[in-house]
């Protein structure tokens, strides 16, 4: 989808909302997007999400630029020195 939020359960996916542009927005009407959103976060929640918004917290929690401490695509990173930090003490 070049970029996307889904739910899947068992390797079936249940909804789709795809984010074309750098995977973080839309260029479908935002209708569209409204509908897809709600739908995605709907499944999410019958899923027994506990957050109420699962994706922005998987959001919030995939930048890497606040606050010190954020899990990236590269591993824990401290984002103030701009490098990685071992999970394992005396690493």
């Amino acid at each position: 989808m070049q970029g996307a939020l889904a739910a899947v359960l068992n390797g079936e996916v249940l909804a789709r909302l795809p984010l074309p542009i750098a995977g973080l927005m839309s260029d479908r009407p935002l209708a569209d997007v409204a509908r897809g959103w709600q739908e995605i976060r709907r499944i999410a929640l019958d899923f027994g999400s506990i957050p109420a918004e699962p994706f922005m917290v998987l959001s919030f929690l995939a930048l890497p630029v606040i606050p010190e401490l954020k899990l990236t695509d590269r591993g824990l990173v401290d984002v103030t020195r701009f490098c990685p930090v071992s999970l394992f003490a005396g690493n």
